[in-house]
């Protein structure tokens, strides 16, 4: 990690707990960030996963003004946020995610046109014109907490990314989709005015100016880089505190259990010349072993008075086979206790690293990435794994339906919601497949998916018809009559509500479920 410039003023001894930004605190922070802004070019968009970026823009030259800014856009769920960044930042030097690839793409060289507040609420709109694509660019920064996004569209307003994927939720369709046109977050809208509390007073004023030459040009900007930026901060060395601690501790416990390991071993190497006699006594009766026997008694001649031993033996050995095992056992010993020193002081110096770095971790004064960065040097932790967001796979697209196979590996799909219906039916399905539906209660549509010329078998159909029944209130009967019908003989009249459509043809049939079949069909 490599540290910008400045010398991390108004950061220090942050509060616990930071009232977040208020619509109408983003207005005040629009108004001031909007001269600043407005005709700056884009030089480029640094990436700080996983949820902040910063824009740096190079305004028109002018005598006094400074040659560059960084506008620090965050959707971060705790501490959602937007002010120029005058204090110095770690620059993340790890790979970077898709959205900030196309923002660079789309965003380089472009000129900021104007910044905006949306519809008075926790939304800003920067608009850019001159871009390298040539085509009108937004960027909106929804700062709603825990719902927070970054999100570019295009001139018509066209989601081209998003910085935060929508949730894939069954019941509902995402708000943002990609290609589909951007719409505010749901709720009413905050309107001018409605806040009655200032930025300037919920803030605290910094006990000294920003560093660099923007100076008090953007006050209630500095304000909030100190109060929620240093909030963020505290937040950020928390969890990297947690984290520290767990991967401590997990190797303190792998440590221990390797010590304990050894020590057992150390034990057992003490005990390398009583396996060397073992053998030895076990040789003098190998002619009376026979293969099958699990132990012998033999006189013990290395102990005073001869008493009786017993020697455990492997049934499934040779009696030559089983002397000659004790001796290798010997020799195993013996070549161990030559290692086994250097393995236990190693062991039990990496515990009391660990012990030490945990013991660090305690202290708030330590700086968790500077301790994570010794232990690794140490040898005491692996480098942290970071995952390269260009092989994670993009989530699939919610389909409106449920997919199951039914007799013949023929595809059955059942609509989820009532607007899922109307989708299945008349968007994910073709003329000729079979269409379904319980004749006298509400419930799923089913499409029993064909082929050009393919007809469906009866067990097939009665297949899809146990599905029809299940996912409607006619499950907790077992049966029902069922409408079936090509999809082509099934119409939405004008205006009807979501799931009801009319029939011009088809046949009804009786339903009965066999719960086993039913159960093999939604296991898939």
């Amino acid at each position: 990690m490599a540290l910008q410039r400045g010398r991390g003023a108004g950061l220090r001894q942050q509060p616990e707990s930071i009232p977040s930004l208020q619509a109408g605190h983003v207005a005040e922070l629009v108004a001031e960030l909007q001269p600043l802004l407005k005709g700056c070019g884009v030089r480029e968009i640094q990436a700080l996963p996983p949820r902040d970026l910063l824009l740096i823009v190079e305004p028109p030259p002018t005598p006094d003004g400074p040659p560059i800014l960084r506008l620090r856009l965050s959707a971060s769920p705790e501490t959602a946020r937007l002010h120029l960044q005058q204090d110095r930042v770690l620059v993340h030097d790890g790979p970077e995610g898709p959205f900030f690839k196309l923002l660079n793409a789309e965003l380089a060289g472009a000129i900021v046109r104007r910044v905006e507040q949306v519809r008075g609420d926790r939304i800003v709109r920067l608009e850019f014109g001159a871009t390298p694509s040539g085509r009108r660019r937004a960027l909106m920064a929804e700062l709603v907490g825990r719902h927070s996004n970054l999100i570019l569209v295009g001139p018509e307003d066209e989601v081209l990314g998003m910085l935060v994927p929508a949730p894939a939720r069954k019941a509902h369709a995402p708000r943002i989709v990609v290609g589909q046109a951007w719409s505010p977050p749901g709720g009413k809208a905050a309107g001018p005015g409605t806040d009655s509390v200032s930025l300037s007073e919920v803030y605290a004023e910094p006990d000294t100016l920003p560093p660099g030459p923007v100076k008090d040009r953007a006050p209630l900007s500095w304000r909030v880089e100190c109060a929620v930026g240093g909030a963020a901060q505290v937040n950020r060395q928390d969890s990297l505190r947690k984290k520290l601690q767990s991967r401590a501790q997990r190797k303190l416990t792998r440590a221990r259990g390797l010590v304990k390991g050894l020590l057992k071993r150390s034990t057992a190497i003490d005990g390398a010349e009583r396996v060397q006699q073992d053998g030895e006594l076990l040789k003098s009766v190998v002619g009376r072993l026979k293969r099958g026997q699990s132990s012998v008694e033999v006189p013990d001649w290395f102990t005073e008075d001869a008493p009786m031993r017993t020697l455990e033996l492997d049934p499934r050995r040779q009696p030559t086979e089983n002397v000659q095992r004790y001796f290798d056992r010997h020799k195993k010993l013996l070549r161990g206790r030559e290692s086994l020193e250097r393995e236990l002081q190693l062991a039990q110096d990496k515990v009391t690293g660990l012990e030490a770095l945990l013991l660090a971790a305690e202290d708030d004064d330590q700086d968790p990435a500077a301790l994570d960065a010794q232990g690794v040097e140490a040898g005491l932790l692996d480098k942290p794994q970071e995952a390269d967001p260009r092989k994670r796979k993009a989530p699939e697209p919610r389909k409106p339906y449920l997919t199951y196979r039914v007799h013949g590996d023929l595809e059955a799909r059942v609509g989820r919601t009532a607007k899922d219906n109307d989708d299945l039916t008349f968007r994910h399905a073709r003329g000729n497949d079979l269409w379904m539906h319980t004749a006298d209660c509400p419930g799923s549509h089913v499409v029993l998916r064909l082929e050009r010329g393919q007809e469906a078998s009866q067990e097939a159909i009665l297949e899809a018809g146990m599905l029809a029944v299940h996912f409607s209130p006619a499950r907790q009967t077992g049966r029902a009559q069922v409408h079936v019908a090509p999809v082509k003989l099934v119409h939405k009249p004008r205006g009807a509500k979501p799931g009801l459509v009319t029939l011009s043809g088809g046949k009804t049939i009786h339903v009965r479920v066999k719960q086993s079949r039913l159960t093999e069909l939604l296991r898939g």
